[in-house]
């Protein structure tokens, strides 16, 4: 899923490149990615807490005891730049830290005695991403190569690729529609390739319906002077290494795919600062661990988790959105 998410990061900081040619569809494609609310943020500051939660496993197919995640929480941050850009091209990177730590317990069943522990684990992930955007059927259209790398703290635990080509379908300051197809040069993808879609539509009573497909869905309004309260749903993921997993001298990948539903409030605090209060049900539809060169379909270890609460808030800041009046 962190690959996804690159993605469609790409997607929206693309249009910001898009829209500097002279073009007047692209320049209302500028005019979505620069408003006050931006998809698309130079520097994303998140800190995020869940509620405690039960969970059952599976290792090597043999059941385990359940166990009962007391608290975790995760921080972390990203950063989105482009560096060198032309009419035809733009060339950019995507950095990200995230930390995690959980404490749980489960039940030994031999000694009788609840076994506590507390874990942490540090993700990074980096990426050289190379955009060219034409038209294509008359349609603005851009391309994109990514090579992309993540690990741990103690290294670099996997390069691959991603390649990418949108077609923006409809920009009118009402509306804005593209699709598209993503690619994965990797190992461990579960499909391959597989299309996208966005979908942004302003109603006359000031709703926003804001679709991005598969990564989620979302109805906003303004409030306020300088806010925006959004309901919905994303897909999010939570991924690290796990080193010395049941005593192998292998690296294994953690990879859990999160749907995160409920309210979101925004606030634009001026000079492109943009803070974010989050909170909801987190559901996790899946939760495995596998061989960092295997497919998630030869995975060792399988969990079902309950739904959990979550709060999640962030600072954000983003030179191109609108400032404060």
């Amino acid at each position: 899923m962190q690959k996804i998410l690159l993605v469609f990061v790409l997607l929206f900081r693309i249009s910001t490149s898009i829209a500097q040619t002279k073009d007047s569809v692209q320049q209302k494609v500028r005019a979505v990615v620069t408003d006050k609310f931006p998809i698309t943020r130079v520097l994303n500051l998140t800190y995020e807490s869940n509620t405690g939660y039960s969970y059952s496993s599976k290792l090597q197919g043999q059941d385990l005891p359940k166990t009962k995640v007391e608290s975790m929480y995760q921080a972390g941050g990203s950063i989105n730049i482009n560096f060198l850009k032309s009419r035809t091209w733009n060339l950019g990177t995507n950095i990200g830290y995230q930390f995690t730590s959980v404490n749980s317990n489960r039940l030994d069943p031999i000694a009788q005695s609840t076994i506590q522990s507390t874990h942490q684990y540090h993700y990074h992930y980096e990426s050289l991403n190379l955009t060219r955007y034409s038209r294509l059927w008359g349609k603005v259209a851009f391309y994109t190569a990514t090579v992309a790398a993540n690990g741990s703290e103690k290294a670099i635990e996997r390069i691959n690729g991603i390649l990418s080509t949108t077609v923006v379908l409809k920009a009118t300051r009402e509306i804005q529609m593209a699709v598209g197809l993503i690619g994965f040069i990797d190992p461990a993808a579960i499909i391959p390739v597989f299309p996208t879609f966005a979908y942004k539509q302003q109603f006359a009573n000031g709703m926003i319906l804001d679709v991005i497909l598969p990564k989620g869905a979302y109805l906003r309004k303004e409030v306020l002077r300088n806010g925006r309260v959004s309901i919905g749903s994303d897909l999010n993921s939570t991924i690290f290494y796990l080193y010395n997993f049941q005593g192998a001298e292998k690296v294994y990948t953690f990879s859990q795919m999160e749907i995160n539903s409920g309210l979101t409030y925004e606030h634009n605090l001026g000079r492109s600062f943009i803070a974010t209060l989050k909170s909801g049900l987190k559901t996790i539809p899946r939760a495995r661990v596998f061989e960092k060169n295997k497919t998630q379909r030869d995975y060792v270890w399988e969990a079902n988790p309950d739904p959990s609460f979550y709060i999640n808030a962030g600072l954000s800041f983003n030179p191109f959105a609108k400032k404060r009046k």
